[in-house]
Parts: C-alpha cells; sequence; structure tokens
C-alpha cells in the first residue's frame, strides 16, 4: 500500500491522455506559462510603483527655517 508503481504511473497517464488529448496538454501548459508571466509582470510593476512612493523628492525653491524660529513666533 506504500507508493505507487510504473503501472499504476502508466494507467494514469493514458487517463488523462484520453480524457485532454494530445493537443489539449501543450495548450493547457501555455496557458499556465502565459499567467505565471503576466503575474511576474504585475509584481515587478508593483514593486516598481512602491520604490517611486516611497521617494522623498526635494524641492529647492522652498526655504527651511530652524526648529528655534518656528518656536519663538508661537
Amino acid at each position: 500500500m506504500g507508493s505507487f508503481s510504473i503501472w499504476h504511473w502508466l494507467i494514469v497517464l493514458v487517463v488523462v491522455l484520453l480524457l485532454f488529448g494530445r493537443g489539449k496538454i501543450p495548450e493547457l501548459m501555455g496557458d499556465m506559462a502565459k499567467g505565471i508571466k503576466s503575474f511576474k509582470k504585475g509584481m515587478s510593476e508593483e514593486d516598481e510603483d512602491a520604490e517611486k512612493s516611497r521617494t522623498v523628492e526635494h524641492r529647492s525653491d522652498e526655504t527651511v527655517k530652524p526648529a528655534s524660529e518656528k518656536a519663538s513666533k508661537s
């Protein structure tokens, strides 16, 4: 009852081929590959967007006042 023998796997392979046909399996694998590529592309785009949102831009037209000046005005 342990593991399956080679005959079990051959029977399973024959049943799968009968159910899906010879041409359908490569189509399914191609669709799966496209899905994986699309997922990876989406993840890399998401990482790029996250990096852009973390970037702090410095504007040179604004002057920064020291904290002591801000406290004295209050």
